[in-house]
């Protein structure tokens, strides 16, 4: 009730208030851990076509279905600077258009669904990179990128925003194996900073 009172008096007493209820903030600097937020209920599969949007600056992949925004994942990448990735071996996470070429159980990081990177764009942007002296004259565009889960019993490096990869997608492995389960071959996957 204390706060309910005090945020009356804010509200009453200024024009504006600005509310943030999402933890941790957004900034590069996570002081928490973000939960799965979900519009189902417990065993509600995604209707009709998915669609997959990773936000690398707020740390989380969305799932989208026919009727909209199905479930919102914590996520964690490759290198810390959360740059688009340049060249082979930067550990930077690509942005783009891509799509689910294949899905596999994988050993070490549970399940593994593979991007189509390097595609005509990521392509293309590499070659005017090249072209502007942005990146040395010998160097590789890289390859292998996905979307796979932590080491066993790892998943706390997504509870603390510890990037790791070598540039691909990383999810706690319930989420992961979750999203495996109704993500088919072909799935649209968009990554943005």
């Amino acid at each position: 009730m204390k706060h309910a009172i005090v945020l009356t008096s804010i509200v009453l007493g200024s024009g504006l208030l600005v509310l943030n209820t999402s933890s941790p903030s957004t900034s590069s600097s996570h002081s928490g851990a973000k939960r799965v937020s979900t519009r189902f209920t417990a065993g509600e599969n995604p209707s009709g076509s998915v669609s997959i949007i990773v936000d690398k600056s707020d740390y989380e992949l969305s799932v989208y279905d026919s009727k909209g925004w199905y479930a919102t994942y914590p996520v964690v990448f490759g290198n810390n600077s959360l740059e688009d990735k340049k060249v082979a071996g930067d550990k930077n996470t690509p942005e783009g258009s891509f799509r689910i070429v294949n899905k596999r159980v994988h050993d070490k990081w549970d399940r593994f669904m593979a991007l189509d990177y390097p595609t005509q764009d990521s392509w293309d942007k590499f070659r005017k990179r090249k072209q502007r002296g942005e990146i040395p004259e010998n160097a590789g565009i890289g390859g292998g990128i996905g979307i796979h889960g932590t080491w066993p019993h790892e998943d706390f490096v997504v509870d603390k925003y510890k990037n790791w990869t070598l540039g691909c997608i990383s999810m706690k492995c319930s989420d992961v194996e979750e999203i495996y389960n109704f993500t088919p071959v072909g799935t649209r996957v968009t990554v943005r900073k």
